[in-house]
């Protein structure tokens, strides 16, 4: 399918999942705004090389997602937004009892609060346009939960609320809403913890893959960003036209147990 003529904003977009939901709607000829909240030469670079790879328009503006201002300042600077992807996100694990305060805020504050003030700032523009896709990346811990994880969560699990509700509210129109929720996707960080995975268990690669990193994921395998972004891309086909308010789970049977 394509999706020539229509801007794609993704957010937390220079690398892992996010860079490859932009990389696939790019593939499918959309013109594409990358994000994160650094604002270094190699971002900008990272925009033309994928404008150059697919013949579409590519721009990278910076905006921190734990600021509500800078969140709606994104799609403001945009100008346009057809398809929004919330992507941005962060993570730290501990336990209740012990979580740090600053971190339970910064958590909430990227991973759910930023899905909130993109998407009202977005809505005028798909309304305007007549046609919207709002694509919000949960997690399987959007419908399932591990100890220690408490904000993540939490703030994945509102996510999926969040969309559903969006989804309510247009549903008489051409825009939908809906939620993918990835398992363990293999993105740059999760490679680099591999090594220190095979030292700390004593493993070789593929059993320490196998065995620790994807023990909760039934298939054994990781998912790709390239699958994550091609899901995003048939929820911005017509042939989903008529899919909102829904999660998409790409988590290798993960939420099937």
């Amino acid at each position: 399918m394509s999706l020539a003529g229509k801007t794609a904003i993704v957010t937390g977009s220079n690398s892992g999942i996010g860079y490859g939901v932009a990389e696939e709607l790019a593939r499918a000829g959309a013109d594409v705004v990358l994000n994160s909240f650094t604002d270094r030469d190699e971002d900008h670079a990272l925009a033309e090389n994928l404008a150059a790879a697919h013949g579409v328009t590519v721009r990278y503006i910076a905006a921190d997602m734990s600021r509500p201002e800078d969140c709606r300042a994104l799609v403001d600077r945009a100008g346009a937004c057809d398809i929004l992807v919330n992507n941005a996100g962060i993570q730290h694990v501990a336990p209740v009892e012990s979580f740090p305060a600053e971190k339970w805020d910064a958590i909430i504050a990227i991973n759910l609060s930023s899905a909130f003030h993109t998407t009202a700032a977005a809505l005028p523009l798909m309304r305007a346009a007549g046609w919207g896709r709002i694509v919000n990346i949960a997690s399987a811990h959007g419908l399932t939960a591990s100890p220690f994880k408490s904000a993540y969560v939490a703030a994945k699990h509102g996510v999926v609320g969040l969309t559903k509700t969006v989804a309510l509210e247009t549903a008489e129109e051409p825009i939908t809403a809906n939620a993918i929720c990835p398992g363990y996707v293999l993105t740059p960080l999760v490679e680099a913890q591999i090594p220190d995975q095979m030292k700390t268990h004593g493993m070789d690669r593929d059993t320490v893959v196998r065995e620790v990193m994807l023990a909760r994921q039934p298939s054994k395998a990781f998912a790709t960003t390239g699958q994550i972004g091609g899901t995003a891309v048939f929820l911005c086909s017509e042939a989903a036209a008529q899919i909102t308010g829904t999660t998409i789970s790409v988590d290798g049977g993960w939420t099937a147990l």
